[in-house]
């Protein structure tokens, strides 16, 4: 530490060594950067950069502590003009114990804000509860006073003083600071987590705006937000800078990375376990808890129930008081003897989903209950087991119905079994459960083979992940199936198959069935596929022909199709579904100059006659002021009826040969000038 002196301490006043420096604020889930705290710093010739620790408390010993206050104010608010016209970014002031009692301190704000135009609405004043120990009365006045200006007040390193609470409710507190020391800890001690969760949860409750210090690394950052802290600053977004910083700092927003809960993944044992949450979180999870039509619960390591939500109770047949406290065995004896291993085994990590159960229990119909029990080890912070997750879902309407589906599904396998096409059904979950006799002439698998997933194994490999991906997105969302997949008897020859599907839903609407058929298109996709061949074939021949082609659809004039030949004619790519008038509005004009009139263009002339056009020479004007000579004829395209569809037209380029017989026409015009003149 270095030592100062009260000599030292006046010298640096008048030569203008205690300067602000400024770190940044930011939201913790957008990473966006909301205002500044503004830190004094000293400048020393000798020692270099000294911290407020060291001669703020020797400023207030010596009785300069209001010289420095208004020095310091005076430059941060200089410093803040920099940033006015970012209309909500903030600037925060700390304030010593002796400073808050100067009655004066409220219309030193104003006068000095006024000054350089920085609004008072955008400045927070953060007092440690040190400053509030000595007169209550006198600190709850002026605080009103600076409230009344629009300065907002944050209670700064919470947590560290006395008498916290009590400060909360006699003044009114805009902001809530939580203390740098805890901020580190958090990732290393449970006990630092709980109390930063309190800190939020209070400042929710009290709806205070939360605002943690000391933030070093992103994982810190991560539980803070997960514990519903707003704000933050620290290393990880920026160490304090000098005024001249601030413009380059507020034009680069964001500063830090958006949260974790906005995209970034945060392992498993970075969450904090229900009792760590702020309440209001727990209040909304509670809701949720609550309001679930599953059955709910939480059993500690001695097999108690620690919570429980009204669905279970009443499937247990006991109110939630007579479970808390209580041990399984104890409430439910005459279930807990089959459910027991699966409970202990749970607590040593296993984890069992939808585990079927016959409860002797009966419904109000009198029917026996069936359950699905699912049993999911829960951890702290440190990843040890501290109980059990239990979810128990009544499915005793699902059996039912299925039992009824079963035997109305006789009858529909006996009339479908003559079908020509090979009909299957399956439940809610894509297993299927019956396949029509056909299933094995055309797969060569037997019918039995094809249950559950086993039709899987006749798909050509290429098709598994596709179909299987249909199957799953009409199953998610109920829409019918309709796909087409290759299946194999084993010999190395496939053939196409389409499969439809539409599902069946309970009273409720709950998808309980999935009734299908399979057609063999093996004969449609070979024929399909040589259409193809076909038009590749003939494709392949229109682009190759030496002349310009254009087919469009009438009366829209949309081009249908162009060959590469046109657009180098064009000089222009010619895109399919463009207008025809790309060529017209190049202008077109007869051999003696003059341009085409609107019903004089070869395609109109061909639809209008319902005859091909003669091949004529146009000279043609492109976009680029170039002329060319090109041969041009359209001829229409019929449709249904002998309905003219559209036009096709056809262009040569010409202008070489053009250009050459001119010149040679030219040669013949001066020899004949010649031979008269001898003559």
């Amino acid at each position: 530490m270095v030592a100062t002196h009260a000599t030292d301490l006046r010298k640096a006043l008048e030569t203008d060594e205690i300067v602000p420096y400024f770190q940044p604020q930011v939201e913790l889930r957008t990473g966006l950067l909301t205002g500044f705290e503004a830190l004094a710093r000293w400048q020393h010739p000798v020692h270099g950069t000294i911290p407020p620790d060291v001669f703020i408390p020797l400023a207030e010993e010596i009785g300069l502590i209001g010289t420095l206050t208004r020095k310091l104010l005076h430059k941060v608010f200089t410093s803040a003009a920099a940033i006015r016209d970012a209309g909500d970014i903030t600037i925060s002031i700390n304030i010593s114990a002796i400073q808050f009692h100067d009655k004066s301190l409220p219309e030193q704000f104003q006068t000095m804000a006024r000054h350089e135009g920085f609004p008072l609405d955008r400045i927070i004043l953060e007092i440690t509860e040190s400053a509030l120990i000595d007169n209550m009365d006198q600190a709850v006045a002026i605080a009103q006073d600076l409230k009344a200006l629009g300065i907002r007040l944050a209670l700064d390193d919470f947590g560290t003083g006395y008498s916290s609470l009590l400060h909360l409710q006699s003044l009114p507190f805009s902001e809530l600071k939580i203390d740098a020391r805890f901020v580190r800890e958090m990732s290393d001690t449970r006990e630092s987590r709980k109390i930063v969760a309190a800190v939020v949860g209070l400042g929710h409750s009290l709806g205070l705006n939360t605002i943690a210090e000391g933030i070093e690394t992103s994982a810190q950052a991560d539980m803070l937000l997960w514990l519903g802290c707003d704000c933050g600053q620290g290393w990880l977004y920026g160490p304090p800078v000098p005024a001249s910083d601030l413009p380059s700092l507020v034009s680069s927003r964001p500063l830090g990375h958006p949260g974790s809960l906005f995209g970034r993944t945060v392992p498993s044992d970075a969450l904090p376990n229900l009792e760590a949450m702020p309440a209001q979180r727990l209040a909304q999870l509670q809701a949720i808890y609550d309001g679930a039509p599953v059955g709910l619960c939480f059993l500690d390591s001695n097999l108690r129930y620690i919570s429980i939500n009204k669905r279970l109770a009443e499937m247990n047949g006991a109110s939630i008081a007579n479970h808390l406290g209580r041990r399984v065995s104890d409430v439910i004896p005459d279930i807990f003897p089959k459910v027991e291993s699966y409970i202990r085994r749970a607590l040593q990590g296993e984890v069992f989903n939808g585990l079927e159960f016959a409860s002797p229990k009966r419904d109000a119909q009198g029917h026996l209950r069936t359950l699905l029990l699912s049993y999911h080890p829960a951890r702290d912070e440190a990843n040890e087991i501290v109980g059990v997750s239990v979810v128990v879902i009544d499915i005793t309407e699902r059996k039912l119905s299925e039992e009824a589906l079963r035997e109305s599904e006789d009858h529909y396998r006996h009339s479908v079994e003559l079908s020509p096409q090979i009909p299957w059904t399956s439940d809610a979950a894509g297993r299927i459960l019956t396949a029509g006799p056909r299933w094995e002439t055309a797969t060569g698998w037997t019918p039995e083979e094809a249950l559950g997933q086993g039709w899987v194994k006749a798909l050509h490999p290429a098709d598994v992940i596709p179909t299987l991906r249909i199957w799953a997105d009409s199953r998610r969302s109920g829409n019918p199936v309709d796909v087409e997949f290759r299946i194999g008897r084993g010999d190395g020859v496939w053939r196409w198959m389409r499969s439809r599907a539409s599902p069946r839903r309970d009273a409720s609407g709950n998808i309980i069935r999935w009734y299908g058929t399979v057609e063999d298109i093996d004969d449609a996709k070979k024929a399909e596929r040589a259409l193809r061949e076909s038009e590749a074939l003939l494709r392949a021949i229109f682009d190759a022909v030496p002349v310009g082609i254009l087919i469009a659809e009438m009366p829209s004039g949309r081009i249908l199709m162009s060959n590469p030949r046109a657009a180098a004619i064009f000089r222009r790519a010619i895109p399919i579904g463009e207008n025809i008038d790309i060529y017209r509005r190049s202008n077109l004009f007869h051999a003696d100059g003059r341009s085409f009139d609107q019903e004089e263009y070869p395609m109109e002339r061909a639809i209008g006659s319902g005859q091909p056009t003669r091949a004529e020479e146009i000279l043609y004007r492109r976009g680029d002021g170039t002329r060319a000579w090109i041969k041009a004829m359209a001829a229409p395209v019929c449709g249904k009826h002998d309905a003219i569809v559209g036009a096709v037209l056809a262009v040569q380029d010409i202008d070489e040969t053009r250009l050459e017989k001119e010149e040679l026409l030219g040669r013949i015009a001066k020899l004949e000038r010649q031979l008269k003149a001898r003559s």
